[in-house]
Order: structure tokens, then C-alpha cells, then sequence
């Protein structure tokens, strides 16, 4: 058993205008900042650029972060802050912004590209110093030793895990976060509910992730109603961006299972939404483990204040009107036996508390195609 946390986190609102001082207490002079078109254009970008700017010298910006990163961004991203000098990265948005900045880090530290680096531990010394500013509740991977990068060229998702690859600071404001719509308030919150349910069913779940997990759903099954009720909840949003964390410091050592290994072969081959995936798919992995995680089933829906957490799980899913199975997402049914053979290779697999051959992943997504409970 083993716990670790490099990145030091700090939350609260407005923390994100104040990054310059971050910068001048680290040493760093030249922040070369990642992010995408659409938060870019966003007020909270520009108060994040602007207090960078207080302590440090802004050496560069680069906004073109695509949902589901590929390597070619990565390589494009890494090639713009060698030439602008930079320093350390800062990362401003969600998953795939954060996965960008890590995937730089190390490009640019290394030498090497992500092809060659695929894999655990590949990465084996310190990096181009990252922070993480998530404006997205959801990935976690503000805290997490991990990356996924999408190789276009073969549509397959990459992994990545080295403890080098983690985040040196994470600042989470909940004011970067107001402006999400409801469709991706509820998707990235499905994706940090699906980390926590994973942690805490998986064969390397223990008693430390047990705990964040546990603490992860009970805040995010509530708080998520509220949020998309009132965007501008600011307690609201600080709780699932606390909660996300938790989450992420969760699956980063006890890692996920069936649903993850599902949703990166669906994000590889058709370019389904991460989140998307993961709250269609929750629901029928959640059943799939329930013979050999019944009791730990129960845990999850005592700390939630449910009876039936799969239940809520689905509802919580559809909650804004996202499809509710994987037809409705536009997934072709005679792609499913290439996603579920692709699944049954991905590393999320070998943690999942039940064997599944690929069989049994294309039952469970025969089902979430059809909607079936």
C-alpha cells in the first residue's frame, strides 16, 4: 500500500489572479501559458493573465487545445514555448489543457517525442515546472500522475504515468468555473464521480483512497443538482472542484476500471467525449462489478445519501438532457465490437474488481447502445 501527492494545491475564489506571486516565490520568470479558443475568450482567462503578468514576464500563449488532446498539439504547443523561452507552462482549463501541458513538459524537458514516451514510468526525471488551473470540475488531472494523449493518426488514446508528470502547483478557483454550461458542468462532473466509483471498486483501492473517494462522491451526487441550478454558486463550484480533486488523488493510486477502459477506446476510435462517455458508461460498470462489490457498492451509497447509487448515477447522467445511451451519442453499433476489443487492451482494465474479456465489454456496450437497464 502507497500514498503520494507532489502538487501542492491550494482552493478558493479569486486565487487564480494571483499567480504572479506564485511565479516570484518559485523562481520562475517566463510562464508560457496552454489553453483553448473557448476559455481563452472567457473574463477569468484574462484576470489569469493578467496577475501572471503582476510577477512574471508572460513569455507566450498558446490556445490550440482540442477536446481530447492529440500528439500533434502537444508537439505544436512544445515547439511555441521552446521558441518563446519559457520557463515553466501554466496550464488554464480542463483535462485535455492540463494533459497538453504535461505532455509539453515533457517534450521539452526530454527531447523526445510522446510516441516514445508512451507508457508507465517512461518518464524518469523532473520536468518543466507545470500549473494547473483547472476551469472544469472533472479530470482531476490537476493532481494525477497521468496523461492521455490521442494519437489521430492511429485513433488510439496514449498513456502516460510517471510521478514526473504531475502538476508542481494546482490553484483551484471556482470562479473560473461559473461559465460552464449545464451540459458541461454535468459531463465533467460524471467523469470525477466515475474516478471516485472506480477508486473505490478497484483491486488497488486502499484505505487513503478509500477515504478520498468516499468524501469525493458524498460531495459531488448533492452539489451537483445546485450547481446547475444556480451557475453562479460559488460554494457550489467549490465543492466539485475540491471534489474532483479528491477524486483524482484517488484513481491516481488506486487507478479505475471497465467503464475508463471503455471510454478511452470510444474517445480513441470515434472521438466520444471523455465525459460523455463516462456518464453514459457509469451505470453498466457499476452493475457489471456489483457481484464482487456489492458491499463496497453500499458504502458508495451511504456516503452519497442514496439508496441505489447506480440509480442516481443514471439519473444524475441525463440529468441536463446529455443522451442517455450510446445510439443517442451517435456511436455506430457495428463499430462496438472494435471498441470493445480495443477496450480489453487499455491499462484501466487490469484494476477493474471483476475479469472482463472482450465479450463481456461488448455486452456492456450493447446495453448502453440500447439504453438498457
Amino acid at each position: 500500500m502507497g500514498f503520494a501527492l507532489k502538487a501542492k494545491l491550494s482552493a478558493g475564489p479569486g486565487l487564480a489572479g494571483g499567480l504572479g506571486d506564485e511565479c516570484v516565490r518559485n523562481g520562475w520568470q517566463r510562464p508560457f501559458v496552454v489553453t483553448d479558443r473557448g476559455v481563452e475568450a472567457t473574463p477569468g482567462f484574462a484576470r489569469v493573465v493578467e496577475g501572471l503578468g503582476r510577477g512574471a514576464t508572460v513569455a507566450g500563449i498558446y490556445a490550440g487545445v482540442l477536446p481530447d488532446t492529440g500528439v500533434d498539439i502537444v508537439a505544436e504547443g512544445a515547439d511555441l514555448a521552446r521558441a518563446a523561452g519559457s520557463d515553466c507552462l501554466v496550464a488554464v482549463g480542463g483535462g485535455s489543457v492540463i494533459d497538453t501541458a504535461k505532455g509539453m513538459a515533457a517534450v521539452l524537458t526530454l527531447g523526445q517525442s510522446l510516441s516514445e514516451l508512451e507508457g508507465y514510468n517512461t518518464i524518469d526525471r523532473p520536468l518543466l515546472p507545470v500549473i494547473a488551473v483547472p476551469t472544469t470540475a472533472g479530470s482531476g488531472s490537476e493532481v494525477t500522475t497521468m496523461a492521455v494523449i490521442r494519437d489521430r493518426e492511429r485513433g488510439v488514446k496514449l498513456s502516460y504515468v510517471s510521478p514526473y508528470l504531475t502538476p508542481d502547483l494546482a490553484i483551484l478557483d471556482p470562479e473560473l468555473t461559473v461559465s460552464l454550461s449545464p451540459w458541461l458542468t454535468t459531463c465533467t462532473a460524471m467523469d470525477a464521480l466515475s474516478h471516485a466509483v472506480e477508486a473505490y471498486l478497484s483491486t488497488e483501492a486502499n484505505p487513503y483512497t478509500d477515504a478520498l473517494a468516499l468524501a469525493a462522491v458524498g460531495m459531488i451526487v448533492p452539489t451537483l443538482p445546485v450547481a446547475l441550478r444556480r451557475s453562479d454558486d460559488l460554494e457550489a463550484r467549490y465543492r466539485l472542484l475540491v471534489a474532483s480533486s479528491m477524486a483524482g488523488m484517488a484513481f491516481g493510486v488506486a487507478l479505475v476500471g471497465c467503464v475508463h477502459a471503455m471510454a478511452h477506446a470510444l474517445g480513441g476510435l470515434l472521438k466520444v467525449p471523455h465525459g460523455l462517455a463516462n456518464a453514459i458508461l457509469l451505470p453498466y460498470g457499476m452493475a457489471y462489478n456489483q457481484p464482487v462489490r456489492e458491499q463496497r457498492l453500499r458504502d458508495l451509497a451511504r456516503a452519497a445519501g442514496v439508496d441505489d447509487i447506480i440509480a442516481v448515477a443514471r439519473a444524475l447522467g441525463t440529468s441536463t438532457g446529455i443522451p442517455a445511451s450510446l445510439k443517442d451519442a451517435g456511436v455506430p453499433w457495428d463499430r462496438l465490437d472494435e471498441v470493445a476489443e480495443l477496450a480489453v487492451l487499455d491499462g484501466a482494465i487490469y484494476t477493474n474488481p471483476r475479469e472482463a474479456a472482450a465479450a463481456d465489454l461488448l455486452n456492456l456496450l450493447q446495453q448502453a447502445y440500447e439504453g438498457r437497464n
